[in-house]
């Protein structure tokens, strides 16, 4: 542990309390979003408590009060629509137009593995089938 990540004052650290890993509060008090959307919770727009320093000072954790925090909302229709309309553009090809249960790489692939491995022209002629068949 690093001295310079200890500051349960805030008085290094611009007024925010600073503890290191594995050094701070209970859970049961503070929590992170990730620590507080286990249990089920949102920081409901409180501002941030303290904070958990890791890896030398490169990576912050921000600490919400647990009492503070307020139930995650529920899914709506609506929501879950668009969040389904979302992960489909993720999960389907371009060119065969398959949906696949897993995000595909269209950043570096362009597509789906069988597709990426295509000619040109068997792309071509897929892309043609199928979007006559659409």
């Amino acid at each position: 542990m690093r001295a310079s990540d200890l500051d349960p004052t805030g008085e290094k650290h611009g007024g925010t309390p600073t503890y290191s890993w594995r050094k701070g509060p209970a859970r049961t008090v503070l929590a992170t979003r990730r620590q507080l959307r286990a249990m089920g919770l949102r920081p409901g727009g409180q501002d941030v408590v303290a904070q958990v320093v890791c890896r030398r000072g490169k990576r912050v954790g921000f600490l919400f009060r647990v009492d503070q925090a307020l139930p995650v909302r529920a899914m709506t229709p609506g929501r879950a629509a668009a969040l389904d309309r979302a992960m489909a553009a993720r999960q389907t090809c371009p060119v065969c137009r398959t949906r696949y249960p897993i995000c595909l790489p269209l950043k570096t692939l362009g597509s789906c593995l069988p597709c990426s491995e295509l000619t040109d022209a068997e792309r071509d002629q897929l892309a043609a089938l199928t979007a006559t068949t659409s």
